[in-house]
């Protein structure tokens, strides 16, 4: 195939440039379900990895997503493609191997459904290890982030008015496609304040929804949802660097500025309990241990304490969706608007002024018919 290259170390940075038809170009070592998701959502023609989409650490399923979704996966091709292909450069792949023009630029091994499944497997033997190193990592950051559980993060001033309301809060995960799409008539009824996590705003505006507020470091979220009329919220490293801040104010935005540790994700929900949101409603977020681990970290010690401290408040949109009713059922609709019906037609029967808009009606018609026989 030929087509546009589109090149970025970061999954989720390239996933706001890619065009369907576009071959993607990534350095991503064990390829998550999250940027597995991202790619095909975007109906990219082919996928080149620099690196191992599956090294054997864990099993993650980025991979096989890709797979059974029919879209190729060239593994393993090196860094140095990034030094031979230009972004938006017209590139060729062939099997294994991509051109730009007759030059080879890059070579690595086309990962298939069988491939993947022998590597899936070995990698299953290495999850208590894994699991082992995570847990050990977490309590030993949890001896230094353990003011979160006690004390949260220092609230900003925020116009967007929470207290005792439901706040969603979306993050581009797995699946959140679909699990807002569940949510439509309890985002109807209830109408939550919706909490966009850097890309997660895009989501929203992807489903027809307009975020009230974005929080995050601005590193995945795009120009026209940052300019959508939200507040935002910028996550600050704790001693108060924020490299997502200048891109902000070079848009003309007044945003305000949050430091804290731990991720962006930890800050929205800390933010949405802190200013009394009565249920927070999560949508794309880590809840599986194989997710926790696509999130890359060493531990996750940070989300483990903001669960702690959120735990009173939070519901997966899964379980929203689920126990959530429409108060308005469609068996309860289509007798109501029958019985309304009836009721017009039988008093444009018995009415007066219904008896002339049937002869006027009848007139009309003779007159249509008349023409009509007419041309034959």
């Amino acid at each position: 195939m030929t087509a546009t290259a589109r090149l970025d170390r970061r999954t989720k940075k390239l996933a706001t440039r890619l065009r369907p038809g576009d071959i993607a170009i990534i350095d991503h070592a064990d390829l998550d379900l999250t940027g597995a998701d991202a790619l095909a959502g975007c109906q990219v023609a082919a996928v080149v990895n620099a690196a191992r989409s599956i090294s054997g650490r864990y099993p993650n399923r980025g991979p096989q997503l890709l797979v059974e979704a029919g879209i190729p996966l060239i593994d393993d091709v090196g860094p140095e493609v990034f030094d031979r292909v230009q972004e938006g450069q017209r590139v060729r792949l062939e099997g294994d191997t991509l051109y730009a023009g007759d030059q080879v630029v890059a070579k690595g091994r086309q990962q298939d459904a069988g491939s993947v499944a022998t590597a899936m497997a070995g990698a299953k033997a290495n999850v208590a290890a894994e699991i082992e190193a995570f847990a050990t990592n977490t309590l030993e950051f949890i001896k230094q982030e353990h003011p979160l559980l006690v004390d949260g993060i220092g609230v900003p001033a925020l116009r967007t008015k929470l207290d005792g309301r439901d706040a969603l809060v979306v993050v581009r995960g797995y699946h959140h496609r679909e699990d807002i799409a569940t949510l439509r008539s309890y985002i109807r009824e209830r109408k939550p304040v919706r909490v966009g996590v850097d890309g997660g705003a895009d989501a929203l505006l992807e489903a027809g929804y307009r975020p009230d507020m974005i929080v995050g470091d601005m590193d995945s979220v795009s120009d026209q949802a940052l300019l959508c009329g939200a507040e935002i919220v910028v996550h600050a490293y704790p001693d108060g660097r924020a490299p997502g801040l200048a891109r902000v104010r070079a848009l003309g935005l007044d945003p305000v500025l949050c430091p804290a540790a731990g991720t962006s994700e930890d800050v929205a929900l800390l933010l949405a309990d802190e200013k009394g949101a009565s249920l927070i409603v999560a949508v794309g977020m880590q809840l599986a241990m194989v997710e926790f681990l696509d999130k890359g970290r060493s531990g996750m010690a940070s989300t483990f304490l903001t669960r702690l401290r959120v735990d009173d408040k939070i519901v997966n949109a899964k379980g929203v969706s689920r126990l959530y009713q429409s108060r308005i059922s469609s068996a309860a609709v289509i007798p109501l608007v029958l019985a309304a019906a009836v009721t017009v037609l039988v008093a444009m029967v018995v009415l007066p002024a219904g008896q002339i808009l049937f002869r006027d009606l009848g007139t009309q018609l003779q007159t249509f018919w008349y023409w009509l026989t007419g041309l034959f």
